[in-house]
């Protein structure tokens, strides 16, 4: 392998293992849940978990920072897949 690609592996990495580090250390972000009430300040979306595969309502969880910077994950109801028609 030429040098440019191992220290692009390393780079890619370090950057895992400080994720890691991160979420091992407790800082994980708390789950709020989401009410008709609930101020939303949703800056940019960072994901969304796929909704269960039942015909009911199941929840899902959206990971966003406000325009803060700062990181939420908000969990709410959404109709499940598996209705068909």
């Amino acid at each position: 392998m030429s040098m440019k690609k191992i220290a692009l592996v390393l780079l890619l990495g370090s950057f895992g293992a400080q994720a890691y580090a991160a979420s091992s250390q407790g800082q994980e972000t708390p789950v709020e849940t989401y009410g008709y009430s609930s101020k939303l300040d949703i800056e940019h979306v960072i994901s969304i978990t796929e909704p269960a595969n039942e015909c009911a309502p199941v929840p899902v969880q959206m990971t966003y920072e406000d325009s803060q910077g700062e990181r939420h994950v908000l969990q709410y109801q959404v109709m499940g897949t598996g209705c068909s028609s």
